[in-house]
């Protein structure tokens, strides 16, 4: 694993938070770690990071009101994975969760194995919700539905995003302008009823696991 990762620990039990710093090092070894103990510490820590790679976000820390904490930091950095990691593991919390378009699911009473395994999972890329916790099958006739909406070039494109592609190199390998890119974005967005990237791969993480 790359040490450049930078991860924020957003955690009000310092006791879990040295449990996730411990499962974080065995991930990635050399990984600049970020620690918050409230919703309020975390916002001032997000403006002076201008990049974090992950946020591990605790639901019910200071400030965070359960799902309106997460809800507030998808809408102001929606670029930024965020894991939720939670004591609360009811099917009905995590399938909150991944609506409200966090990356994944880890629940607390994970051991330090598992830890490891989601992050490197999240890490690399793909979103991690616990095996079973969702069934919302009616949602993913819904998803199907709008995917079926998209056109060929669309569909490629967003293929291309959940391999984890920018705008830049989409545009390279299809040879078109960045602007084709965002245009067809906006597109893939608006049949998809999503508002960002994050949430668009999750949705198509979704359909492929239904399969």
């Amino acid at each position: 694993m790359d040490s450049t990762y930078t991860i924020i620990i957003a955690d009000d039990h310092p006791l879990f938070r040295n449990a996730l710093f411990q499962s974080v090092h065995m991930a990635v070894s050399g990984a600049n770690l970020l620690e918050a103990d409230s919703l309020d510490a975390l916002l001032t820590l997000l403006k002076k990071d201008h990049d974090p790679d992950l946020l591990l976000l605790d639901l019910k820390m200071p400030g965070a009101n359960g799902m309106s904490g997460l809800i507030h930091l998808r809408a102001e950095y929606p670029d930024l994975p965020i894991v939720v990691v939670s004591a609360s593991e009811e099917s009905t919390v995590v399938t909150q969760v991944k609506s409200h378009g966090a990356f994944g699911f880890i629940p607390k009473s994970s051991d330090m194995r598992e830890l490891v395994s989601a992050l490197n999972q999240v890490l690399n890329g793909e979103p991690f919700f616990p095996e079973g916790s969702i069934t919302n099958h009616a949602a993913c006739k819904d998803l199907a539905t709008k995917i079926a909406t998209l056109t060929p070039q669309q569909y490629k494109v967003l293929g291309m995003l959940s391999d984890g592609l920018l705008n830049k190199q989409i545009a390279y390998e299809l040879n078109v302008s960045e602007a084709t890119i965002k245009a067809h974005m906006t597109a893939i967005f608006r049949k998809l009823d999503v508002k960002n990237r994050t949430q668009a791969v999750i949705l198509l993480q979704q359909l492929e696991s239904d399969v």
